[in-house]
């Protein structure tokens, strides 16, 4: 079905350009010259509105505000030849998904609002998958640019019968993936089974697999249906794949060739319909390559999917702290700013199951309700002067981040400082505007040292 767009500026022309480039990709465009008349209608309709924001009787802000209490999860593109630090800072406050200056091309009209559309479907393909007894169980988190990109790899892939390698560091949420790969297919109804093969001796891990039939070896005093065989219509998740002997590997490739299970000491040949999805802690192509797993099984996996480690999506900290909290009992500790700046500035070796461990440690043994950086773990104990040295040594930054910090730092001037002021100019909570003046390193003793702040 064609998505549906909702375009609105007082500039017909403006309109009569958008909705010409838009169809051109097969979506289905209405146009409005007025906020206050495209109100009227029943908004829940469409996929996707794009206004203006500077039109008479309501701008385009004011219709956002509209539309997030009447319509939140219809998401909006704004636009506008007048743009500003500030009218961006609003917008997005206000619930935008997106903000485009004019004049710009169709081709750039079409890639943003193909981008939005895409995380639109993704978000509501993950709702109505999602049961109610999956509602409580461990899923992945994150909303940040590394994990949506993840998130739509495997919402393009979830309900293909194709064979998928899971790949990334240890403690990334590699069985989190699998599990999710399965809850949003088709197959979600049918069994999951988890083989860990790192943890069963090679022998054991044939024949639980496989199967054996009664006498087959001594102590089989009866015939056992294996693995495979269990998850039929299911999914099959072999976690630490690459621990499988070359033996085994050659037995299995024939299962992933065409669904062929032989038990230990039987002769009939039966056929399983299972979806295959493992997952490789270790290099596979290295492993490949020292002959210790083979080429042609690891083309039997059509899709490879690579896990982001914690350290490329630190801004996903916070959301996994506070789910984390409330996993372990403990909805109503706040870590610090300071404390959580010290957790996000870390590399996080361990990835997710290291901040698990670590937020359960302090957990353990801090008796505060607010976690500071000396209730940390040594090793994110930073000393002063080294703190001071990273506030100085700013990272890179988008132009957008750079217009952000130079607005917070004038209006900080403007008001002397006061936090409380400039977080009200700004039209943001005091929380996240220290977090932002410590992102931005815009302490005044760093920044006096550092030469940052002028004299006035």
């Amino acid at each position: 079905m064609k998505s549906r767009i909702l375009v609105i500026d007082d500039d017909a022309v403006a309109c009569e350009f958008l909705q010409e480039a838009l169809a051109r990709d097969g979506y289905e465009v209405t146009t409005f010259t007025s906020a206050l008349e495209a109100l009227q209608q029943d908004l829940s309709r469409y996929d996707l509105l794009m206004s203006d924001i500077r039109m008479p009787g309501m701008d385009g802000l004011q219709l956002l505000g509209e539309v997030q209490k009447k319509w939140p999860n219809l998401p909006v593109i704004l636009m506008t030849a007048y743009g500003s630090l500030e009218t961006t800072m609003e917008a997005i406050s206000l619930g935008a998904w997106d903000y485009i200056s004019k004049p710009f091309s169709p081709d750039d009209c079409r890639a943003i609002v193909k981008k939005v559309l895409e995380v639109r479907e993704l978000r509501e393909r993950r709702l109505n998958w999602e049961s109610p007894q999956a509602a409580d169980s461990p899923k992945l988190i994150g909303s940040s640019a590394a994990m949506v990109e993840f998130y739509k790899q495997i919402a393009r892939v979830a309900d293909s019968p194709a064979s998928v390698l899971i790949e990334g560091e240890s403690g990334t949420g590699k069985e989190l993936t699998a599990r999710s790969l399965h809850s949003m297919s088709s197959r979600r109804d049918k069994q999951f089974v988890v083989v860990h093969c790192g943890a069963i001796p090679d022998n054991l891990l044939e024949s639980e697999l496989f199967g054996y039939e009664k006498g087959s070896f001594t102590g089989a005093d009866h015939q056992h249906i294996g693995l495979l065989e269990s998850a039929q219509g299911g999914t099959v998740f072999l976690d630490e794949i690459t621990e499988m002997s070359t033996n085994l590997q050659g037995k299995f490739l024939r299962f992933m060739q065409d669904g062929e299970v032989r038990r230990i000491g039987g002769h009939e040949v039966r056929h399983a319909a299972v979806r295959v999805v493992a997952a490789a802690n270790k290099n596979i192509d290295e492993e490949v390559s020292a002959g210790r797993f083979r080429l042609d099984l690891l083309y039997r996996f059509i899709v490879r999917l690579h896990i982001p480690p914690l350290r490329d999506h630190t801004d996903d900290i916070p959301l996994l702290i506070e789910s984390m909290l409330k996993k372990f009992g403990y909805p109503g500790v706040r870590i610090s700013v300071e404390a959580m700046e010290l957790l996000m500035a870390y590399s996080w070796p361990g990835n997710v199951r290291e901040l698990e461990n670590v937020l359960q440690q302090t957990l353990l043994l801090s008796p505060f309700v607010v976690i500071l950086p000396e209730n940390l773990p040594q090793r994110f104990q930073v000393k002063k002067a080294a703190k001071v040295q990273e506030a100085v040594n700013l990272p890179y930054m988008t132009p957008l981040e750079e217009a952000e910090r130079d607005k917070i730092l004038q209006t900080l001037k403007e008001v002397s400082w006061n936090q409380s002021k400039a977080a009200q100019l700004l039209g943001i909570d005091r929380k996240t505007l220290r977090m932002k003046i410590r992102r931005y390193a815009l302490s005044d003793e760093s920044l006096l040292s550092a030469g940052k702040l002028s004299s006035s």
